[in-house]
């Protein structure tokens, strides 16, 4: 970004951590974060963060959803950027929020330049940094497949991740059967059908276990959970794993040491 004196100042983008992503894998929000910093982001963790309200929404509590999105809008809204590494935390505050806040005066102005502001981690760098990492490569060479969320998918992102995979070094990336279809999480609904959804998941597997790829890409950590679990009791040797992880790794970042 460039300021009124014509110097290049850097982006004030602020970290949507997401509750899964906080619990389970911190060690992708400190790769999202330094391998911002490293483009020339500056990066905001504001601490007052919570959930985004998708799990009351999806269970058809509007109502509590909403107040947890008036509250994603007064924290978040006066960054120039809110990037989060979960696709469908970012579906929340883009494709549900105006159904909950769109009609009220009140909030509307705010929610409008959030949801401009909102980017999945993968679609930043695409669409906002324009990184380009053919100057970047892994330490050996790794068979890599890639998962396609479905709410990255309804988003409009599909092969951004793939484009950048196959531009680092040292990746052989082996496409996957069946890239449009779930892999059976879908939130509430893999506790709410758990038979349905185990077939749904076992499905997925089986695709992955026919790439042989030694890496399994998943950029939403609740999919995460769901393949990497289903991987590990049928004996799938993969390691699921978010792009921000394999990225930094290819940077030379090491995100162990926070």
């Amino acid at each position: 970004m460039v300021d009124q004196a014509g110097e290049n100042k850097p982006l004030d983008v602020a970290l949507f951590i997401t509750c899964l992503t906080d619990q389970f894998y911190p060690r992708v929000g400190v790769a999202v974060t330094k391998i911002l910093e490293q483009l020339g982001c500056r990066v905001h963790f504001p601490k007052a963060q919570t959930c985004c309200g998708q799990p009351f929404m999806n269970n058809g509590y509007p109502d509590q959803a909403k107040e947890l999105a008036k509250r994603m809008v007064e924290i978040f809204e006066p960054f120039d950027y809110v990037v989060s590494p979960s696709g469908s935390c970012c579906a929340m505050v883009r494709d549900q929020y105006p159904h909950l806040l769109g009609d009220d005066p009140a909030w509307e102005p705010g929610l409008r330049r959030l949801m401009l502001r909102t980017y999945e981690f993968i679609e930043f760098l695409d669409k906002v940094l324009h990184v380009d990492l053919s100057k970047y490569s892994l330490p050996a060479p790794r068979t890599i497949t890639y998962h396609y969320t479905c709410h990255l998918r309804a988003l409009g992102i599909r092969d951004q991740a793939v484009k950048m995979l196959r531009q680092v070094g040292n990746v052989e990336f082996k496409p996957m059967e069946k890239t449009d279809q779930c892999c059976g999480f879908g939130g509430t609904f893999a506790v709410k059908y758990p038979a349905i959804s185990g077939a749904i998941v076992e499905d997925k597997i089986q695709c992955i276990s026919e790439t042989k790829a030694s890496t399994t890409i998943c950029n939403d950590a609740g999919c995460t959970m769901n393949i990497s679990g289903m991987c590990n009791r049928h004996g799938v040797d993969t390691k699921v794993t978010h792009m921000a992880e394999v990225l930094a790794e290819a940077m030379g970042i090491r995100i162990d040491q926070w």
